[in-house]
């Protein structure tokens, strides 16, 4: 048998019992949706939702490139459901924009239980050009 094939059938039997309250957060929706290549440059913000209620003040989005990162208008925060991040932007037509919230150095969006949230890249284009 492959070796490494048994390791993948045996991890499981190993592993604590994964439940929605042990596992860390991840994101379940931005705005604009990840990976959309005609996002409006009147946007005027950037929103991610996590899975779970989220640490206030904590957070950690990266420039992968100064070039790739939107210029901010304003402070970031959450909105009261506790799960949304939103930053203030001005988004320029045609251009592509990255932002890592966290990375494996950078781990600052944690849960309410200080449980960093999974690596996230987001990554979208504006129309026009």
């Amino acid at each position: 048998m492959n070796p490494i094939l048994l390791l993948v059938l045996t991890l499981p039997q190993q592993a604590a019992e994964i439940t929605l309250d042990n596992v860390p957060p991840v994101v379940v929706n931005t705005r604009p949706i990840a990976g959309s290549a005609d996002v409006s440059v009147k946007t005027t913000e950037v929103q991610v939702t996590f899975s779970k209620l989220m640490r206030d003040q904590s957070w950690s989005f990266i420039q992968i490139s100064k070039n790739s990162f939107p210029p901010l208008t304003g402070r970031p925060r959450y909105l009261e459901d506790g799960k949304t991040w939103t930053v203030p932007v001005k988004l320029e037509a045609g251009k592509t924009y990255a932002i890592w919230l966290n990375t494996p150095k950078f781990k600052n969006f944690r849960d309410k239980k200080g449980r960093s949230a999974v690596p996230y890249l987001l990554v979208f284009r504006t129309a026009g050009k």
